[in-house]
């Protein structure tokens, strides 16, 4: 169900809480009651928010945190874990979504406080931005279960900070706070939980004055780039400015720059 408020959409749905507000999406995971755990319904859920948000050029961030202050995402719901196949695990699932929401065109901030673990843990990795509290605990246990972290954490975890910290991470389960995680790289800003919206919608501020068609072929060139050789990576970052030299905005970023004055982009 659609509703118009204010010019904003709000969709409502079972375990999400969805609402669009100056370029930024909201995106809240809202089953306090089980730390807001990520069962099949909720993956869902987060699944057509992005294919909607990819559609909608006034959205230009998405920030993704959860409810009741307690957690963001304490991982995959153990019950349906417990009773899924091995052959299961070969369906894209919670990995898929995760690298969609990786590759999505929108910049992604990731706003933690309370526990990311294992799979919410591996959903903040997929996020662009990572802003996390003191009061935020980071961590991959799944081998305390049998299994490892399959939705991505085994690969973002280790180019985030080293393959040997991931190592350490993932092996002996340790789960670390927002202090530790900055200084190991893995989150962008550590701040205190009052001032973590704030801080959130100053970065994205941040970006949305940036030129929007240049801000999708920087995180194409990032993430692409980041995995093969450093002469195939050079030619993406050519050929992406090369797509950005044929844009409005670049005419209108430089004229703004030669005028002194804030530049106005048009998103093409």
């Amino acid at each position: 169900m659609n509703i118009r408020k204010g010019g904003n959409e709000i969709t409502t749905y079972t375990n999400i809480v969805v609402r669009k507000e100056n370029g930024i999406l909201w995106l809240t995971l809202n089953r306090p009651e089980t730390r807001n755990a990520l069962d099949a319904k909720t993956l869902l859920e987060i699944e057509a928010v992005f294919s909607d948000a990819e559609l909608d050029r006034e959205v230009r961030v998405v920030v993704i945190q959860g409810a009741g202050g307690k957690s963001f995402a304490a991982g995959a719901d153990i019950q349906q874990l417990h009773e899924r196949e091995a052959l299961e695990a070969l369906v894209p699932g919670m990995q898929g979504l995760y690298t969609k929401i990786e590759n999505c065109s929108k910049v992604t901030i990731a706003a933690v406080t309370g526990f990311a673990l294992g799979g919410g843990c591996e959903l903040a990795l997929a996020c662009d931005i990572r802003v996390a509290t003191k009061q935020a605990k980071f961590g991959l246990p799944e081998l305390n279960l049998g299994i490892i972290p399959g939705a991505g954490g085994t690969q973002r975890l280790s180019r985030i900070i080293g393959k040997g910290r991931a190592l350490d991470m993932i092996l002996t389960g340790k789960i670390i706070d927002g202090e530790e995680a900055e200084r190991l790289g893995l989150v962008t800003y550590y701040v205190d939980k009052t001032e973590l919206i704030e801080t959130v919608e100053n970065v994205a501020s941040e970006v949305m004055k940036k030129g929007p068609v240049a801000v999708q072929l920087v995180k194409a060139a990032v993430h692409k780039g980041f995995d093969v050789d450093a002469g195939t990576a050079m030619w993406i970052e050519k050929l992406s400015q090369a797509v950005a030299f044929t844009t409005e905005d670049k005419r209108e970023g430089t004229l703004a720059f030669l005028e002194k004055r804030t530049a106005n982009f048009i998103n093409r």
